[in-house]
């Protein structure tokens, strides 16, 4: 091992809710890094820490799963890193986290793991919960029975945490013999294997029988040998593996005996069952999450609006600074109308985004999400949709592109197909920034029955709004789309705990710095090419603007202050911008908006929070040296030229609140769906029929509200 020590990789195993992710935060901290496992669309996550010997390593966490026979895609995953040496991602040592208070069911992933040959290492977690239980474990039995090395852990408080990186540094011995001797099942297929791939490991080499069209690496003309042999020596699957399991359970629970001492649960019922029989009631659990929900928006506007204002003003003052104190020219034009209002059309949402993100943490952290996605999955099943499209629709609040990705855990292709169909519908965070904006415009900031905030109120019913599209939209696809095929929600529910606040924030900077490093470069470049498109143009309305303005400017008598307004105004009109936005002004005329909406409509294809950068973008170009204004007070000032009213009014904020909740406005998402459905009629279709809603939806609140 000690040639090993720098680089070494480490994989983290682990059954669901077993603390793995918790493990991974306290050893990684804020090293953290997102990437794909090769050949795979998969996201992985690693991390970096320091061994107590001052050597680095690296730690994969890798997906969670029940066993390496995988069912879904996600869980492929695990067998694939865990079974192909040449992968980059193979690990040194593997780290199999179990969750002590429901021992037998963890240890079955850990012995497979473990006769795969990898030096293991067993973190026993949530050691508490199980003497809560009334059970005693023995380390040292565990460790004799097993013959592994054993270290007890608590994940949430980071107890253990340095004993488990000392371990990594000291000899792992592999046991004796195999926990599960594969070749009493299949004698003459394995050495056949084991001599083609130039296999050292029995239980290697009979997974390879047993997942071999699974198996991401291996050639067609290999898969094609191993079938053969199959035939050959008739290896039977699904027999094999149910002997498998029976035996390894069997074989578990036998040495379990002289480990764990069980003196019975209290005759008391635990605090987990007492809460689940009010959160998940049919009635009083989905009134608890609807207050939930309720007070969670009432909370972001509230709490982030004093920061939002703060950031807002802060770059409107850095704008105007810029315009006064460095010298005239393009460059500073640029900076001042370009780079600033685009920055500052990230930055100016990161309160609601962390607030948000926040929020959803502390929800999984304490184990309440699972009990809404338990209580959802009764709904779902009315709409067509499976028990297991919950998480990635829950998961689409942050963002559809993971969500998307995780319909993987979908057996049945009609339901996935569904869910990846109408998740999109539900409002993630690149649609936060476009609501807070417009209901700010829109809605007044005022509380309704003394107590609740009018803007907290419009914000919650967005987001029903977009769960009612997605599964009204799922519901028509249950009878559009013909499939036998089913699939079943099996979910353990985890035990309720505080949550721990070092994840929270872990997942409050890893989000808030995902939004800004990959939102913040595609608003900035197009705030910039934006400022391009509006600052020049062809044509001589455009290159002879200042001589047109002052024939009107004599016609009408207009004072300086105006002349420089319209000038600025005339300039924009005649660009390249506003000829792209005027190209498609007929087209967007009937749901109340102008060319200059129509430009951000453009540009918000690429993200659809980029609509904001863009508005912010085109108000700054040519704007006063010593105008200060901020975003919210340009929009507020806008007048419509036909009505001589304000530009955006209830009726135009309600029809673009309508159009962006229900608009396929993400590249990203329609190549995650390409990616997913391997063919181009699915995203293509769900662009279609996406933005046919959101027109449709948007042109009759304007005609019902203007």
């Amino acid at each position: 091992m000690s040639e090993k020590k720098q680089g070494l990789k480490i994989a983290l195993v682990g059954n669901p809710n077993a603390g793995k992710t918790s493990l991974f935060n306290q050893l990684t901290g804020l090293k953290q890094k997102v990437g794909n496992f090769p050949g795979v669309t998969m996201d992985k996550n690693f991390g970096f820490f320091k061994l107590p010997d001052g050597n680095s390593s690296i730690i994969i966490d890798l997906p969670g799963t029940y066993s390496i026979y995988p069912r879904s895609m996600d869980e492929r995953v695990v067998f694939d890193v865990l079974s192909d040496s040449t992968s980059e991602d193979y690990p040194d040592i593997i780290i199999v986290i179990v969750d002590a208070s429901s021992l037998e069911r963890n240890l079955l992933l850990f012995t497979e793991v473990m006769d795969l040959g990898i030096p293991t290492i067993l973190a026993l977690n949530m050691v508490e919960v199980a003497k809560k239980e009334n059970k005693s474990i023995s380390v040292k039995a565990l460790e004799k029975e097993f013959e592994t090395k054993v270290v007890s852990i608590n994940a949430r408080q980071g107890l253990g945490i340095e004993k488990l990186k000392k371990a990594l540094t000291e000899e792992i011995n592999k046991p004796s013999k195999a926990f599960f001797e594969a070749t009493s099942l299949s004698p003459e297929i394995i050495p056949v294997i084991k001599d083609k791939f130039n296999l050292e490991n029995d239980y290697l080499a009979y997974q390879y029988a047993q997942q071999t069209y699974s198996k991401q690496f291996l050639s067609n003309d290999e898969k094609r040998f191993i079938a053969d042999a199959k035939v050959k020596y008739n290896f039977c699957d699904r027999q094999f593996q149910t002997r498998e399991t029976v035996e390894r359970y069997q074989k578990i629970r036998e040495k379990l005996k002289s480990v764990v001492v069980d003196n019975g649960m209290d005759s008391n019922e635990t605090r987990s069952n007492k809460l689940d029989r009010i959160l998940t009631h049919k009635i009083y659990g989905y009134l608890i999450f609807m207050v939930i929900l309720f007070l969670l928006f009432q909370t972001i506007f509230k709490w982030a609006e004093p920061f939002m204002d703060m950031i807002d003003y802060g770059f409107a003052q850095l704008s105007f600074f810029t315009r006064q104190y460095l010298p005239e020219g393009a460059l500073t034009n640029l900076i001042a109308e370009g780079i600033i209002p685009g920055l500052g059309g990230v930055l100016i949402f990161i309160p609601q985004i962390a607030l948000l993100f926040c929020f959803i943490s502390i929800l999984e952290e304490s184990g309440y999400m699972a009990r809404v996605v338990f209580l959802m999955d009764k709904i779902m099943r009315r709409f067509g949709l499976n028990g297991k499209s919950v998480v990635p629709l829950i998961s689409g609040v942050a963002c559809a592109i993971p969500a998307i990705m995780a319909t993987r855990n979908i057996e049945s292709w009609k339901d996935r197909l569904i869910t990846i169909f109408v998740t999109p519908f539900m409002s993630c965070s690149a649609r936060l920034p476009v609501y807070a904006i417009l209901i700010a415009l829109v809605v007044p900031n005022r509380n309704v029955l003394g107590f609740f905030n009018l803007q907290g109120v419009v914000l919650m019913g967005m987001y029903l709004l977009g769960f009612l599209a997605a599964i009204l939209s799922a519901l028509a696809m249950k009878y559009i789309l013909k499939a036998k095929d089913r699939s079943y929600f099996i979910m353990e529910l985890p035990i309720y705990r505080w949550p721990k606040w070092k994840n929270v924030w872990y997942t409050i900077f890893g989000k808030s710095k995902t939004f800004v490093l990959e939102a913040g470069k595609i608003i900035l470049a197009i705030s910039i090419i934006l400022w391009v498109l509006a600052s020049y143009g062809p044509g001589e309305k455009f290159n002879n603007a200042e001589e047109i303005v002052k024939t009107e400017m004599q016609i009408n008598h207009i004072d300086d202050t105006e002349y420089e307004n319209l000038l600025s105004a005339h300039k924009l009109e005649y660009s390249y911008a506003g000829i792209l936005g005027k190209s498609i002004e007929p087209a967007i005329r009937p749901l109340g908006y102008d060319w200059k909406i129509g430009i951000a409509l453009i540009t918000s294809f690429a993200a659809r929070e980029v609509f904001v950068g863009t508005i912010a973008t085109i108000y700054s170009v040519g704007a006063d040296v010593e105008d200060e204004s901020t975003i919210k007070d340009k929009l507020r000032a806008e007048i419509n030229p036909k009505t001589g009213k304000p530009m955006y009014s209830l009726a135009l904020g309600v029809s673009l609140l309508i159009f962006y909740a229900f608009a396929m406005q993400c590249m990203s998402t329609l190549a995650v769906v390409y990616r997913e459905t391997k063919t181009w009629k699915w995203p293509i279709l769900q662009l279609i029929y996406m933005s046919g809603v959101a027109y449709l939806g948007a042109l009759i609140a304007y005609q019902l509200l203007k």
